[in-house]
């Protein structure tokens, strides 16, 4: 009796360890068919993927943009800015936030992107996105690159307005 109770119970754990690992295995497939979709260019899928109330938020403290204004940027600026985005190297990982406003399933994406504009310029930034993830859709992300980095490498000089 007690060996079944003790299989019984290790199973159990197994099980919900598990289900754990099924959600992670999903959501970071979601996460990779979002970005190929950005690569592509792929309006529908990227569509498709992101929640009727997604919010995404960065890479500066007061940026924040929903689900239709994201994608009408996205068009906006392939049709007008960039000429491509390449994930060059990319990797992710499941992070599981146990408590507090951002509690959920998410997936960390770490990558070097190479961006290359219409006058065929380029920048090469490296780039930090978190993915919140339920029910197959992403409903935030938290997306970090250095700015200042990508302008420079297109000429722009920094100047301290009292130094002039």
């Amino acid at each position: 009796m007690k060996i079944s109770v003790v299989l019984i119970s290790v199973l159990s754990v197994f099980m919900a360890c598990n289900k754990t690992a099924d959600n992670s295995v999903a959501n970071v497939a979601v996460v990779e068919q979002y970005i190929k979709a950005v690569e592509t260019e792929n309006y529908e899928t990227m569509s498709a993927i992101l929640d009727e109330n997604y919010l995404g938020l960065g890479p500066s403290i007061s940026d924040s943009i929903g689900r239709d204004a994201a994608l009408a940027s996205w068009k906006e600026n392939v049709a007008n800015l960039y000429d491509n985005i390449v994930y060059e190297r990319s990797q992710t990982a499941p992070i599981s936030i146990k408590e507090g406003d951002n509690k959920g399933e998410w997936i960390a994406n770490f990558a070097q992107l190479k961006i290359t504009y219409k006058d065929k310029t380029s920048v090469v930034i490296w780039a930090n996105t978190n993915y919140k993830v339920e029910n197959g859709k992403i409903v935030k992300s938290f997306t970090f690159y250095n700015e200042a980095d990508a302008l420079r490498q297109l000429g722009y000089v920094f100047i301290n307005p009292t130094n002039l």
